[in-house]
Order: structure tokens, then C-alpha cells, then sequence
């Protein structure tokens, strides 16, 4: 039996780098940076010829050394190091990096702002970035932001079968741990304005919506960022919902007005979609 090549990828996964700008203050960049590369690379896989074959220590030297001279927003940082090994390399057709960015918030001490003192904050800033050669496409978002309604959440009406036990309910936590990514029109732009508005229209529809399923909660999200930023085309979510259950304290004499729950780690059901604008642009390799 013939066999053929298929597709095929290699690349360096989740560089750590953190870059302290000095200045009067200190100021934090900390990024976890995968670099994905494909191309004309079929006599390395065939035949062992690494010729063409740009290593994935380079990869990693690449994204240090270009740290040198300032990261800025890690969509720019992601596109520099993309076109940097499309253009660089023959052999290479098309680079994505993706990255993580990880938020550090100043601390304060005595009600001022510290110089060099920082503290962990929640929510993990994303980009990923495609380059081909002559065209470019950028994805952001965020994740690992959590968020809980303690009520105006009910599930009820569903489907039943001979395995349904869930019982319906008209006033429930709503929780999750939100993964948005958002597609960008153009491969430019204001990256850390419009970033900023797309997390706080997230949060203000999660806040503001009545909700009667995670997935009308996950639609109204996507709905509420691509209103208000014209900037984006694509929303895509990824919501697992945390639950919470009500605790039975009848065996101990006790009542539970909805006081008292038990928050369940897993089995968890996660809801996934994706929201367009009417007109969006076809993706190319956005999502590859």
C-alpha cells in the first residue's frame, strides 16, 4: 500500500519569558509563547534531509531575542515573530504564534502605588497569529475569568429521557470560567482598547442577562461584544458550567433557603458557540 504525507506542522511549545521594563516604576510583560510552523517540509519527514528545517531552539532564541527590544502588545509581538519566519525562512509557507499573557496587578503600600511589587490577577490576556506570507490574521481573547450570577438563572422545559434526573429549577447560581476568543476585521488596531471593551462588554452581558440556559447567556455575550466593537467579526466561547448544588440539611433538622451549596468540580457540562457578524469576512486560517 502507497502512503502519502499529509498535513504537517512542528514548532516550539510554551516559551516562558517575562520582561521587566525600569523605569522610575517597574512594569511586568509575562508570556507563554508556542510558535507553529508548516511548509515545504516533506524531505525531512521522508527522507531525514533537515534542510529546510528552521529548529525549534531557533524558534525559542527568536522570541527572546525579539523580547530585547520592547514586546508591547503581544498581537504586534505575535505578528513581528510570524513574519519573521515566513519571510526569513524558504521553506517555511506559514507561522502562527500563539500567546498567553498573564496579568500582573501593582500593588500598593500604604495606599500608594509599589515600584516593583506586583500581585497575580485573574483573567489570562490570548492572541493567536497567522501569517502566510501575504495575508495575516489575528485572534485575541481571554481566559480563566470567572464569573457567578447568585441568581436570575433558571433551567427548566428540557428534553426528558429514561435517564433524566435533573430536577427543573426556577432560581439557580449560574457560574462559569470564561475562554472568549474574538476575531479582528483587519490585522491592526488599537489591540489593548479594543481588548478591554470586548472583556467588560463580556462581563456586562454575563451581569445583565436574565438567563434561562448557559447557551442564551453564551449568545448574549457574544452578541453584546460584537455590537459595541466594530473592530470584531468572530466571537467564539467556551463556557463550562460550575455548578452548584443546593444542600439537603433535613437530616440535621435544618432548613435551606437557598443559602448553602456544594460546588461541584467535575462531571461539568460546557457549552460552546460561536457568534458572527452578519457580513463577516471569510476566516481563512484564523481558526486553522
Amino acid at each position: 500500500m502507497r502512503t502519502v504525507l499529509g498535513d504537517n506542522q512542528y514548532g516550539k511549545a510554551e516559551t516562558r519569558i517575562v520582561r521587566v521594563d525600569r523605569g522610575d516604576t517597574h512594569a511586568i510583560t509575562d508570556l507563554n509563547v508556542t510558535t507553529t510552523l508548516a511548509g515545504d517540509l516533506a524531505a525531512t519527514h521522508e527522507t531525514g534531509d533537515n534542510s529546510g528545517v528552521l529548529p525549534t531552539d531557533s524558534q525559542k532564541n527568536a522570541v527572546f531575542a525579539f523580547a530585547r527590544d520592547g514586546i508591547g502588545e503581544i498581537e504586534d509581538f505575535g505578528l513581528r515573530l510570524a513574519r519573521h519566519f515566513v519571510d526569513g525562512a524558504p521553506t517555511i509557507h506559514r507561522a502562527r504564534v500563539q500567546i498567553e499573557q498573564y496579568t500582573w496587578q501593582r500593588m500598593s503600600v500604604q495606599g500608594q502605588p509599589a515600584h516593583h511589587s506586583f500581585a497575580r490577577a485573574a483573567g489570562t490576556r490570548t492572541t493567536s497569529v497567522t501569517y502566510d506570507g501575504t495575508n495575516s490574521w489575528v485572534v485575541s481573547g481571554i481566559g480563566d475569568l470567572t464569573v457567578m450570577n447568585t441568581t436570575d438563572s433558571e433551567f427548566h422545559g428540557y428534553h426528558r429521557d429514561r435517564f433524566t434526573t435533573l430536577p427543573e429549577t426556577h432560581d439557580r447560581i449560574l457560574a462559569t470560567a470564561v475562554t472568549a476568543r474574538w476575531r479582528h476585521a483587519e490585522p491592526s488596531g488599537d489591540w489593548a482598547a479594543v481588548h478591554e471593551a470586548a472583556r467588560e462588554h463580556l462581563l456586562e452581558a454575563f451581569a445583565d442577562t436574565y438567563s434561562y440556559s448557559l447557551q442564551q447567556t453564551l449568545n448574549a455575550m457574544g452578541e453584546r461584544v460584537l455590537r459595541n466593537c466594530p473592530e470584531l467579526v468572530e466571537v467564539r466561547l467556551s463556557l463550562p458550567n460550575k455548578h452548584h448544588f443546593l444542600v439537603d440539611l433535613s437530616p440535621f433538622d435544618l432548613d435551606n433557603p437557598g443559602e448553602v451549596f456544594f460546588a461541584a468540580d467535575r462531571p461539568y457540562g460546557l457549552i460552546e458557540g460561536t457568534v458572527l457578524a452578519e457580513d463577516a469576512p471569510d476566516a481563512g486560517l484564523a481558526w486553522w
